[in-house]
């Protein structure tokens, strides 16, 4: 279950798709076939890959893709041709949708989704589906290189709170699928079936007269997972001391403390001190958490340091996305009444590459992901020899013999999703299938090896014929 919780979602569009929309049907042009394209043109964070996420959202989102009674008034309001308010009502996406799965590592100028129908409907629904899987996309991939700083030791989301609003829903979505193990956010662990944590704040040993009462009070009524915040006065004369008498008296009571969190100061420090007061008092099984304005870069740190965190708590980078502001994901049409279509450009690099195209994956000879490859649809990829470097052709890489796969599937159509979706922890292991198949130097967060995607030979003549014949045009004008 989404958040999206309208059942007429027609109107989460911009403007200039429904003004877009109305010119196809007065210019008697509704029922051109169309085939548009999802993706994008650079890694975020300057890394070397993208967690695609966000499909099984912007899935359900299409079936409650209407316009009610009000949504139309409104549209009249705003000046639309009575025709085109007729033809929406009733309105609903008819159209089928090929993607990769959620989960999956995904490169820049892949075809990672693609949507076929009519151009009306299949313009209609573009801002939805960049809103949708650039954000949780750029989440989920954040959330990833988290989870590769972390190594083996877990970390849950904190986010809810610093996230853009509403926003932050879908970014706890995003943080479980690219690599955490529970979220704080209690209303995304209802809407998508999550494992949800939390410890406590400052303001609950702050409101008791003295830390060890307010200690003793939380152990007393959440006996079985009691993480006690030992930062909240003094951590090591203080907190920890506290921390350890309350442990103690529990184990008295047959039951055991989980942990401490520490939420400030030096934390390679305060973990270490932590650490050697606990195993002193013969408490080596309380586990030690982190958090505060936690990131890759600084978990990076904390382990170089050899601090003993046993987990971290990640908040506001890793749900804002934090550096990068968003993914510049595009949506481009590709085909058009079964006529190839293309966007020029002087930057090669932004030009798009026509037609029906299927995205495979080659892999070397020790199992592990060495190439993708555009084809065209109709082509067959036993006959496919080479694939070449879209901006330099004369780059090409031979696949005769390679073991390959697949990456695209029919997931939608006709109003229905065709296949059962995963939820975001079944995404999230899918994801950890992946990577485990991708080299590390295109996981390293400094300067990564560059994955290499190529096109199709019938591909590249395809794009490069039709660039001619676009700028012949052109110069015979």
């Amino acid at each position: 279950m989404t958040n999206f919780t309208s059942e007429t979602l027609g109107l989460y569009t911009d403007y200039y798709e429904l003004s877009m929309a109305q010119g196809y049907l007065l210019a008697g042009k509704k029922d051109e076939n169309t085939v548009f394209d999802y993706f994008f043109r650079t890694n975020p964070y300057e890394g070397g890959f993208l967690v695609f996420a966000g499909l099984a959202d912007l899935l359900e989102a299409l079936t409650a893709f209407r316009y009610s009674d009000d949504n139309l008034n409104y549209l009249r309001k705003l000046g639309f041709h009575v025709d085109f308010i007729e033809y929406l009502k009733g309105f609903s996406f008819k159209g089928t949708i090929i993607s990769v799965r959620e989960g999956e590592l995904v490169f820049p100028n892949e075809p990672i989704l693609r949507v076929e129908g009519n151009i009306i409907e299949a313009q209609l629904i573009e801002t939805l589906v960049l809103n949708i899987l650039n954000f949780q996309s750029l989440i989920a991939t954040k959330s990833f290189r988290m989870k590769l700083a972390c190594g083996e030791k877990p970390f849950s989301d904190f986010g809810l709170r610093r996230a853009h609003g509403t926003g932050g829903i879908q970014a706890s979505r995003a943080a479980i699928i690219g690599g955490a193990s529970s979220t704080s956010n209690v209303q995304s662990g209802f809407l998508y079936d999550m494992p949800v944590s939390g410890t406590m704040a400052h303001s609950w040993v702050q409101s008791f007269g003295d830390e060890l009462t307010a200690f003793r009070e939380y152990a007393h009524f959440n006996p079985g997972n009691t993480i006690l915040l030992a930062d909240t006065y003094d951590t090591l004369r203080s907190g920890i001391p506290n921390a350890i008498i309350v442990a103690k008296e529990m184990e008295g009571t047959g039951n055991k403390l989980v942990g401490i969190r520490l939420d400030s100061g030096d934390l390679a420090y305060l973990s270490k001190k932590a650490r050697k007061m606990l195993d002193t008092a013969s408490l080596s099984y309380i586990k030690i958490l982190v958090s505060n304005q936690l990131n890759e870069y600084v978990i990076n740190s904390l382990r170089e340091q050899g601090a003993p965190i046993d987990g971290y708590g990640i908040g506001t980078e890793l749900v804002t996305g934090k550096p990068d502001a968003s993914l510049d994901g595009v949506y481009k049409l590709s085909l058009c009444n079964g006529s190839p279509r293309m966007k020029i450009s002087e930057n090669i690099e932004k030009m798009t590459l026509p037609g029906r195209k299927l995205l495979y994956r080659y892999y070397d000879s020790e199992g592990n992901f060495f190439r993708d490859g555009i084809l065209l649809e109709n082509e067959d990829p036993d006959y496919c020899e080479i694939i070449c470097n879209s901006v330099q052709p004369d780059k090409w890489t031979c696949v005769t013999g390679l073991k390959r796969e697949l990456l695209q599937h029919k997931i939608y159509e006709y109003q229905n999703i065709t296949d059962p979706l995963p939820n975001p922890v079944e995404c999230r292991e899918y994801l950890f299938s992946r990577a485990a198949l991708l080299p590390s130097e295109h996981k390293r967060f400094i300067m990564p090896h560059i994955y290499k995607v190529g096109i199709s030979k019938q591909l590249l003549t395809l794009r490069d014929e039709l660039r001619k014949d676009i700028g012949n045009k052109f110069a015979a004008k």
